[in-house]
């Protein structure tokens, strides 16, 4: 009886929604296409995701020899990993198709877009996901309007609601 409890409870923190954003990405920059790409991680990486101990502030993407990593993307050392634990702020691979590879490369290449990382979360199967978005960087009076734009409709809902 108590090895079923402990695969219900397993279970159960499997199922618990790790959603981490990068707010700054849809302020800062235009988004234009979204993708879903793996992550390859060590050892103790993913315990600390799954306890929601990882921040997107200040990352970015980046080609070298024609694969996608992350850079600036931290995720804390797990609290009970020994000395095997884990580099927190270490590059790591994005995995996508060849296709998507080479279509966000030439992109990158040719115009003045980058890529962003958006959301990190973790999947039905257990394995962790980023969403990264192809985005053209915002102009100072592109955010202001974005802000107006955000109170107007704050404003507008606020009178619905009276």
């Amino acid at each position: 009886m108590p090895n079923a409890e402990k695969n219900v409870s397993l279970h159960l923190a499997m199922n618990s929604k790790v959603n981490i954003k990068n707010k700054r990405a849809s302020f800062d920059y235009e988004l234009l296409e979204r993708y879903t790409a793996g992550l390859v991680l060590h050892g103790t990486e993913i315990k600390s995701i799954r306890e929601g101990k990882a921040s997107l502030v200040d990352t970015f993407c980046f080609f070298a020899d024609g694969e996608l990593w992350v850079r600036n993307m931290h995720i804390s050392e797990y609290r009970l990993g020994t000395f095997f634990n884990h580099d927190a702020t270490r590059e790591r691979k994005l995995l996508l198709t060849k296709r998507e590879l080479r279509k966000l490369q030439r992109a990158v290449k040719e115009s003045g877009l980058t890529i962003v990382p958006t959301a990190l979360f973790i999947n039905d199967k257990g394995f962790a996901k980023m969403d990264i978005a192809l985005a053209r960087g915002k102009k100072m009076y592109d955010k202001r309007d974005a802000l107006r734009a955000q109170d107007d409709r704050r404003e507008m809902d606020r009178a619905r609601k009276r």
